[in-house]
């Protein structure tokens, strides 16, 4: 059972993997015997992850990018197999959920700004990755959705209907890049990362007890099961899934 998890020989890419959940991710699958692309705007902060990666002994390559720019996602794709020749696993993880008050205070440019990173990236670095692994040796597309992508989230209009639309790419690249490619998406629950410093925690734990099952938030390594499962020949006859990764919230 345990080598139906592993990846030795796999090359992985992980979008906002220099901190939260991507760099949980980023570390699981090198445990697990991957070599990993570190993406985010950060580069000092992606050469962190990539030399805790090559501690494990694996291959690590840390890449500054803003994949909201379609710019700077054709060059992360360029580069990645310029260094490895391949990509099999690639994780869509960045994202962002800003704090604003009324609805009618979101600017133009925030709401663009927020669905250029949740949605417009992963449809441009899918599109780009998902066509060479389906013209090759295949692979995993990994979409990391939130709950409110599906549940009411009020402070989160804009994030939850990207969120929503990235579930709806999941989908539709299952089938576009079928059956050589498999496209899953793990719609996320409250997880306590860097977004959470921000939070009203006394107000959090009060929620979390009358409305998640586990009554707690997640921590960042919760993630790296459900995130091995579809990178891993464990999935291999689950595509266009939607796996909640909420502690039943």
């Amino acid at each position: 059972m345990k080598n139906r998890f592993d990846l030795t020989g796999k090359v992985v890419l992980v979008t906002g993997g220099s901190r939260g959940l991507g760099r949980a991710m980023a570390l699981g699958f090198a445990e697990n015997g991957a070599d990993v692309i570190i993406a985010s705007r950060k580069l000092d902060a992606c050469e962190a992850v990539a030399a805790e990666v090559r501690a494990m002994g694996r291959r690590a390559l840390p890449i500054a990018a803003n994949v909201s720019r379609w710019g700077d996602c054709d060059a992360l794709v360029q580069a990645s197999y310029a260094a490895f020749g391949k990509v099999d696993v690639l994780v869509n993880n960045a994202g962002l959920s800003p704090l604003y008050g009324k609805l009618s205070e979101v600017t133009e440019e925030l709401f663009d700004k927020i669905v250029a990173l949740n949605l417009k990236g992963p449809y441009r670095l899918s599109s780009l990755i998902g066509e060479r692994m389906a013209e090759g040796e295949g692979g995993s597309i990994i979409n990391i959705s939130s709950t409110a992508a599906a549940n009411p989230a009020p402070k989160a209009e804009p994030y939850g209907a990207a969120k929503a639309g990235l579930n709806n790419l999941t989908r539709s690249f299952a089938f576009a890049f079928g059956p050589n490619v498999r496209v899953n998406s793990i719609m996320c629950g409250p997880f306590l990362t860097d977004i959470s410093k921000a939070w009203d925690m006394e107000a959090f734990a009060k929620r979390a007890a009358n409305s998640i099952a586990l009554k707690r938030g997640g921590q960042a390594e919760e993630v790296v099961g459900a995130a091995l499962y579809f990178a891993s020949a464990a999935s291999s006859f689950t595509t266009g899934a939607v796996l909640r990764v909420d502690g039943g919230t």
